[in-house]
Order: C-alpha cells, then structure tokens, then sequence
C-alpha cells in the first residue's frame, strides 16, 4: 500500500477493517482456526499488538503508532502474498479454550472435536469411567493436551509417527503443563502394544488424493502427511477401525473424524452401527462406535483394510 494510505489508518479498528478489506479483495481463504477475513484480520492486528485475543470493542478507538502499524501491515501482505495460515504467522493457535504453539510441524489445530471434549464426550460416554484415553494422530497434541486439561484424572497418550509433530506436540505439552498427557512416536497402534483405553479419540489424515491435490495455496503450508490418505481418503481409517478393538476396554468407545470421506465411509461399511455427531453448526463427519459393534464387524472391516 502507498505510505499516503497508510497515514490514514489511525486505530485498532482501522486496522481491522482495512486488513478485511484487503484479505477479502485477495480472495484468500479461511479454514484455519477462523472461517471470515473479520475474524483473522483482528486475530493478527491483536497478536502485533500484544493485545488479548479476546480485547473488549471499547479499545477498538485506541490510537497505534507508527511502528506498531508498519508491523501489522507487513504481517497483512505476508498474509496475501505468500498464503501462509495466520496460525502460522501468529505462532498460537486457539483449541478448546486453550492457547496452543502452532507452526508447519503439524496442522493448525481446528477440530470441531474442541466442543465434544467441552462436553465431556456426552452422551455417547453415556456416564461411563474413563481412566485411560489415546489421541491417536496427535499432530500438535491439541486434542490429547486438552482432554488432559479437562480431565486432570484420565492418563492419554498421544501418538504420532511423525518427528516433527512430535516436537510440536512435546513443546506444547510443557506449555500447558499437561502432566498426565504422554506423547508416544508410534504408526498408528504399532507403537501401543499392551496399552488398552477406555475412549480413543483421532483425527487421522482423511483428504482424498484429488482432494489433497486441490486444495488452495494455504494449505500447501501443512505437512501433507497428515492430509492425504487415497482415493477415498479412508486407507488409514480402516486400520484405525480394524485394530482399535485390540486397544479398547471391553465397553470402550471410539470417536474418529473423517470430515467429507463420510460418505465412503457409510457406503463400504453400511453394516457398521455409527452414531454420526451433531454438532452446534450441524454434522461435521465425526462418528463414534462402541468397541463391541467393531468386534462385531471386524472380519469385514479386517477384509476391506488388507485392500489398502
């Protein structure tokens, strides 16, 4: 932008507006942590500003200086020119409630899983102990951090095959002082033997290869390890639904997220008894299944899994 235009933006809320403007002009998009150019653009003006992400609308008339304005407007273009997620950008990201380190190592932490853990898991916990729970696919350890948080009396593990997740995942265990999360290198169950959970929770990859293949510039930024998963976006899925009875308690309940692979997912398995979750935006292809109806189908599931 000319220094001429510049000189005209004055207050926080000058920022904020010009940053939407220029953020909806460039056509960028929204999918990582915030879904509008609104939300993002106070994200990043707030962060430049060491300001709470949560500041209240009255300090929105509160003058910047000079200097703070030619940072935030640097972090706009890099924002537009380079694509990059503003997550990435802030090096924070939002979950549940909780402030976690985010950067390329692993996806932006945005799991509508945040508001199941809130809730407790209910109704599909139906009330019953949870002592032990695994975040498979840990990524950045946000949803296994944050089960810990909510439930200082559940040990999890959280597991993952990847390094640099997994230092991710180390670093912001020790951020939130998360003591009764254990973070575990392992592919998929291989890693786990002998552990057995009460409630297993995953986000596995699950974009499909065509899916993977076009999904816009900022998501280039991401480890595609934890993006694609074939044609169907269902090849770890099935693995993870062919042996999670091996690692559930008798009356153990898994909770997965296969986003837009729903749909292959009901059409190889029609048989299997999901509950698909509603959530307050509406369904978000996130299920859960009792490790007795898995046990149940497991030949079948077993048989379509070997395909892969």
């Amino acid at each position: 932008m000319t220094a001429e235009a510049a000189a005209e933006l004055h207050t926080i809320i000058d920022l904020i507006r010009y940053g939407t403007s220029r953020f909806n002009e460039a056509g960028l998009t929204f999918g990582h942590s915030y879904d509008n150019a609104l939300d993002e653009a106070t994200q990043l003006v707030l962060h430049s500003l060491h300001l709470p992400h949560d500041l209240g609308p009255a300090y929105g008339q509160a003058r910047v200086l000079r200097p703070e304005k030619e940072k935030v407007l640097a972090l706009f273009e890099r924002r537009i020119n380079e694509r990059v997620p503003a997550a990435y950008l802030t090096g924070e990201a939002w979950f549940a409630g909780l402030s976690f380190k985010s950067d390329s190592r692993a996806l932006v932490p945005r799991s509508p899983i945040a508001e199941l853990i809130l809730g407790g898991f209910e109704p599909w916990l139906a009330g019953r102990d949870v002592s032990r729970a695994l975040d498979l696919c840990t990524g950045s350890g946000c949803i296994a951090i944050a089960m810990g948080h909510y439930y200082p009396n559940w040990q999890v593990d959280g597991s993952d095959i990847n390094d640099a997740a997994l230092s991710l995942a180390h670093e912001n265990r020790e951020r939130l002082l998360a003591h009764n999360v254990e973070i575990i290198k392992s592919d998929l169950f291989a890693g786990l033997e002998g552990r057995v959970y009460d409630l297993i929770v995953t986000n596995p990859p699950y974009v499909t290869n065509q899916e993977t293949d076009e999904l816009p510039d900022e998501y280039r930024h991401e480890p595609e390890l934890a993006l694609r998963a074939g044609d169907d976006g269902l090849d770890l899925v099935l693995k993870i639904l062919r042996d999670a009875p091996d690692h559930l308690s008798e009356d153990g309940l898994l909770i997965c997220e296969v986003g837009d692979s729903e749909q292959h997912v009901n059409a190889l398995l029609p048989e299997l008894d999901l509950a698909w979750i509603e959530f307050k935006v509406g369904q978000m292809g996130i299920f859960a299944v009792e490790a007795a109806e898995l046990r149940r189908h497991h030949a079948r599931i077993s048989e379509l899994a070997a395909q892969r």
